[in-house]
This record gives structure tokens, sequence and C-alpha cells, in this order.
């Protein structure tokens, strides 16, 4: 039986130390780190799940995510963010940099533990199910909505059974719109997500991405609505 290798990341040394002793109780490897700086020397390659706290000195917990996503042997490990910070937009905001899963405190252990399991046991079936067949083409993953499709393993967009042209950026901009449909986003959220690799972003670069996407996606342009003062909302 395979043993998973954990690695928890919190500036509450405390709080590193109760996960870790539970972590190995139920049979993980379980290490410490108590920065974003202290991780990145580390090698990252060895864990197979990383829980992360947010709210940590000068990298947060967002910033290191990113940075793991860029390391070709850790972009596909697990993610799962325990913080404090519970809103709404702090969620949406760990999942769009690649979480997994996401814990507010206060937690129960026993709360923590379970979620762990399931995610490294999906995360696990996965791995699995490409290299036991590495020769089958993935099945396609298509976000559907009435009559426009897009499809995300090919990376292009029909409407009405018509493929319309789109640049990185569109695609991005109409692939996080779909998977957060009737969720409000703001400015900020699409930076963090469409131009994460760009230190300072103007909001009118994206107004005028969002200005073409809608031109290019007509009739479902009056479905992309700008709520003032707020951002921007697919419903």
């Amino acid at each position: 039986m395979q043993q998973y290798r954990i690695l928890v990341v919190d500036d509450e040394e405390d709080l590193c130390e109760i996960l870790q002793f539970n972590l190995e109780q139920a049979g993980y490897i379980a290490d410490t780190a108590f920065s974003a700086e202290e991780v990145i020397e580390k090698k990252l390659y060895d864990y197979d799940l990383f829980l992360l706290d947010i709210m940590m000195g000068e990298i947060s917990g967002f910033k290191l995510a990113t940075h793991l996503k860029k390391i070709e042997q850790c972009a596909n490990k697990p993610i799962i963010f325990l913080t404090a910070k519970d809103t709404e937009t702090d969620k949406l905001r760990g999942f769009s940099v690649g979480a997994d899963d996401y814990i507010s405190k206060p937690y129960s252990i026993n709360e923590v533990m379970a979620r762990v399991k399931a995610v490294l046991n999906r995360t696990s079936r996965s791995t699995i199910a490409v290299e036991s067949e590495p020769n089958k083409p993935l099945k396609d993953e298509i976000i559907e909505f009435e009559d426009l499709k897009l499809n995300l393993t090919q990376k292009n967009l029909f409407i009405n059974d018509q493929e319309i042209i789109l640049t990185k950026r569109e695609f991005e901009l109409l692939r996080f719109f779909l998977k957060y449909r009737n969720v409000v986003l703001s400015r900020e959220q699409l930076a963090e997500e469409i131009w994460k690799e760009e230190s300072f972003i103007q909001g009118r670069t994206i107004d005028v991405n969002i200005t073409r996407l809608r031109k290019k996606i007509k009739p479902y342009d009056k479905n992309l609505i700008t709520r003032q003062g707020y951002g921007y909302i697919f419903s």
C-alpha cells in the first residue's frame, strides 16, 4: 500500500505540529514548514499533497500555490487550503489558483483527515487511470451552455455547430465565466486568473477583452452582464 507524503505549511507552529501528529497517526508521512520561503527550499516533487495556509509573511498561500503549479513535477499534485479567510471571494481565488479543496478555520481535525483522504483517493485514481492507459486518447472535457460548447481539451468553441475563433485570453475568460456561472467575478479575480503571470493589469485591458469576447459569442453576449461597481457575471 502506498504511503503518502504530505507537506503542511502554516506560520502557526503549534497548528503545524497538531496536524503533523494526526496525519502521522493516520499513516501518512508528514513534514512541516512555517513559511512559503522555507517551502521553496525543499524537494517539492517528493510530496503527494500540500496543505497550505494563506496568510503567511511576504509570500501568501495563493502565491505559493501558483508557484507550485508552475513546477512540472508538482503541477498535478493536489492542494488543500486551510485558512481563516472564508469569504466567497477568497474561496474562488483559492480554486482559481489550483486548489482541490478549501477548509475554513476553525475546523475539526476529523474533517481535515476526511478531506485529505478524499482528495488523495480522487487524485490517485486519476493518476492510475492515465498511467495504465497511456496510449488511450483522453475524453474531451466540454462545458456546455445551451448551444454553446467550449472544448477544454481541444481549446475550441462552437456555437450552433459553428466554430468561433478565440484568442487565448478570450478562451480563458469564457472558460472562467462558464465555470463560475451565476457568480459575479470582480476585475481583480479575472486579473488573478487570466493574467496571473503579469505583475500589473489595467482594468481597461480586461474591459476591452470582454468587449471583444461579447462580439464573438453572439447571441450569448447578452448573458455576459456587467455589474457596475462589482464586475461581470455570466448567467
